[in-house]
């Protein structure tokens, strides 16, 4: 579909994609102080983890915010169905917010318009990504942290290596379902939801910060099952030895 509006570099628009990408360095920052330089893909690993932990927990939850307090009254004789926490006469989301995360989400949704309103879907698995999803990234990257220090035992850290790679697996796993939940029912709808028609809301707002819970995740699953073919072929090897003896 083509855009109605343009695409505006105004200043709360500057201020919005600088604080959605601020947290990039922030990762960036947080990974090179905790993961020695040696452990080069742990460090990849903690960034992309800490990154995906702040993004679920700040701004996915600023989103989860301004659905359940955000909201307008309708006029007398105006009923919303189905009715959301079932007040018939309200419409909930961040069009109706005033806080800077309303203008956050006012920005995103010039791309995809689902995200200015309480979509049901939507909010269902963002409950998920923020109270879990999150949680389960900031435990990686404390996993990360103790697998690559110097100060862990042997022991230790195969302990959180093992715990390391089930939760990235299953964390990988949820983030590229999920992305698909989101998306699946525009494509198959046309996208009626989604605007397509300027290359800043398409590539940028749509494409660059969606495609990366895909290709990241993809990668942390390649990455995982080279980890469990490792130690599958280490425990043969060293069956084969006992057998020997």
């Amino acid at each position: 579909m083509s855009t109605a509006i343009p695409f505006e570099l105004d200043t709360p628009t500057i201020l919005c994609i600088a604080f959605a990408l601020s947290f990039m360095p922030i990762a960036y920052i947080l990974g090179v102080s905790l993961i020695p330089s040696t452990h080069t893909r742990n460090r990849i690993l903690f960034f992309w983890h800490a990154y995906d932990a702040l993004t679920h927990l700040v701004i996915e939850g600023s989103f989860l915010y301004e659905c359940f307090t955000s909201y307008a009254t309708l006029p007398p004789g105006f009923t919303q169905k189905p009715a959301f926490l079932g007040f018939k006469d309200r419409v909930y989301g961040a069009t109706y917010g005033t806080q800077p995360s309303a203008r956050l989400w006012q920005e995103y949704a010039k791309a995809d318009h689902r995200w200015a309103v309480a979509d049901e879907t939507v909010i269902s698995l963002e409950l998920l990504t923020v109270f879990l999803g999150g949680p389960a990234a900031l435990y990686i990257c404390y996993l990360l942290y103790v697998a690559s220090s110097n100060r862990s035992s042997a022991r230790v850290k195969g302990s959180a290596k093992g715990k390391l790679w089930l939760v990235a697996t299953g964390l990988a796993t949820a983030e590229l379902y999920g992305g698909f939940m989101t998306f699946a029912p525009e494509w198959l709808t046309g996208s009626t939801q989604l605007e397509t028609g300027n290359a800043v809301y398409l590539w940028f707002y749509l494409f660059f910060f969606n495609t990366i819970w895909v290709w990241i995740p993809v990668w942390v699953l390649w990455e995982a099952a080279k980890e469990v073919r490792g130690a599958f072929v280490a425990a043969e090897g060293a069956d084969e030895k006992r057998k020997a003896k």
